[in-house]
């Protein structure tokens, strides 16, 4: 129980850490053994710092899925939900007959289409994401609500412990179908315990297959057992059948709920490979001790730059901009890099400090729904940051160097004369070549109007947005990113150097 809290409590930390506050390299540790983010991290980076998923695998061939009732978020909350459930309704469980058609039919499915090229079934089914979805689109918002009631009820009385966060609104497909499986699994685990593991899940089914293998599987001694059933009306896997005192270890979970409910000891781990010895080995599984490491975490840019607020904007312009692709975060790589490795955890999203980084509809296609997008309406991509590569559990966006960013060119800015207020209302701005962090966008002056208005260096642009974010035009922006599907490398900006003072003179005043 320790370990699946230390597990849940930890990434539910990171998804709600509206303050930006945790410090760096926290997410490594309990998001290295999430199984699917691993696996294509792992196949992203080929190195076993990615290797997460293997670990998980050495274990369930040892005693089984102790994954499902340790690591898996999504699984600790259905055990919450079915603790809830059985304090309620006093509910207890049956046997009840696998659904084994249904099951292998979705991890058939899963894998054919992970086959194909797609990551569109992990998006959808991948517990770990689904977890994250769930905390970053329905509760995330509420604590930012809750935090921002109590700063603004503190604050009447001159209190300051607490500071308001920026809310830039929600995604409303992401918001329903997180409310969605939120809902079906919050059903299954309040009505029947692990009913989404073992039908729906294809990491459970996955790692119940393997657990078919492993060296010690749960077991009844006979010898023992009295067949009063205690212990099949608290397995919420649903797998233990007293009547033929057997349990299917396939479906089981390994939430021990078995052994400490036996009051003759009849339950126990067991070799698999000596089924005559009856008092095999035994292995010590109550509660085993699991470190896990905090490091520092440590965000870089917190404060968000503002737009330029002060121009007015009267007169509205008529020319829509158009983005053929979207723009894909720094790290990774390539619009088709990304949309193979994202799961749509949305754990970017929620460590993105500017809020650039918001769920997709459609703008990477069907299959790639809910994977982040960078959106240069909430938000634009600051310079010095690399959060997002560092949070990114399943390798769609690689480590970066903050030094190294600055030259990855995720787009080019795109200036739309007709769009821009220094022609329709010949009226001063500026706000794009004042935020623009490289000096691509430059105001130039423009005989036609006799005003300044942006020029863009393209070699040193390199898209981040600030100048699409600061634009104040409505309702289309005068500039904009326009996305290079493949990442490129953009050119240095000239450093100005500065005059320096003769320090020889005498002091001026």
């Amino acid at each position: 129980m320790i370990v699946a809290l230390a597990f849940l409590l930890s990434i539910t930390i990171l998804f709600l850490d509206i303050t930006f506050s945790l410090p760096e390299k926290f997410s490594d540790y309990p998001l290295y053994l999430q199984f699917i983010p691993s696996l294509l991290k792992y196949l992203s980076l080929g190195t076993l710092a990615a290797a997460g998923f293997l670990v998980v695998i050495v274990f369930t061939l040892l005693f089984g899925r102790v994954y499902c009732s340790t690591a898996c978020p999504l699984g600790v909350l259905q055990d919450i939900i079915s603790f809830i459930s059985k304090k309620i309704k006093k509910r207890k469980y049956v046997y009840k007959k696998p659904l084994t058609k249904t099951r292998y039919s979705i991890l058939i499915v899963t894998i054919l289409v992970f086959l194909s090229g797609s990551v569109i079934t992990f998006n959808l089914l991948d517990p770990y994401s689904n977890f994250g979805r769930i905390l970053s689109n329905i509760f995330q918002p509420i604590v930012v609500g809750i935090n921002n009631t109590i700063a603004f009820f503190l604050e009447s009385f001159n209190l300051y412990w607490i500071y308001p966060v920026e809310f830039r609104g929600i995604e409303i497909f992401s918001l329903l179908f997180s409310i969605g499986v939120f809902g079906i699994v919050g059903w299954m685990s309040y009505k029947h315990g692990r009913l989404y593991c073992n039908t729906i899940c294809p990491v459970g089914t996955f790692l119940g297959f393997i657990s078919k293998f492993s060296l010690f599987k749960i077991g009844i001694t006979e010898s023992n057992c009295i067949s009063c059933g205690v212990c099949e009306r608290v397995c919420k896997a649903n797998c233990i059948d007293t009547d033929n005192s057997s349990i299917d270890f396939e479906r089981c979970i390994a939430c021990f709920n078995c052994f400490t409910s036996c009051s003759t000891e009849a339950i126990e781990y067991q070799f698999r490979y000596l089924p005559q010895k009856k008092d095999g080995p035994i292995v010590n599984i109550s509660k085993r001790d699991f470190v896990i490491k905090s490091a520092v975490y440590f965000v870089g840019a917190s404060a968000v730059l503002k737009a330029q607020k002060k121009i007015e904007v009267y007169k509205e312009n008529e020319i829509p901009v158009i983005r053929e692709y979207a723009v894909s975060p720094p790290g990774s790589v390539s619009i088709n890099n990304f949309t193979d490795n994202c799961t749509a955890c949305h754990l970017c999203v929620a460590a993105c400090p500017t809020h650039v980084l918001q769920p997709s509809f459609l703008e990477y296609g069907l299959l790639g729904i809910m994977q982040p997008r960078m959106d240069y309406i909430k938000g634009f991509c600051n310079y010095d940051c690399v959060i997002c590569s560092q949070v990114c559990p399943s390798g769609a966006i690689l480590p970066i160097k903050q030094e190294s960013k600055k030259l990855i060119q995720l787009g080019i800015a795109k200036f739309e004369k007709d769009n821009c207020i220094v022609y329709t209302q010949k009226t001063d701005c500026g706000a794009c070549a004042e935020h623009c962090p490289t000096k691509a966008v430059r105001m130039v002056l423009d005989p036609e109007v006799n005003k300044n208005a942006p020029k863009i260096d393209e070699e040193i642009c390199v898209g981040c947005g600030a100048c699409e974010y600061a634009c104040p035009t409505i309702p289309y922006k005068a500039i904009y990113v326009k996305s290079n599907p493949s990442h490129l490398t953009a050119k240095l900006p000239v450093q100005e150097e500065l005059e320096q003072p003769d320090l020889e003179e005498d002091f001026p005043f």
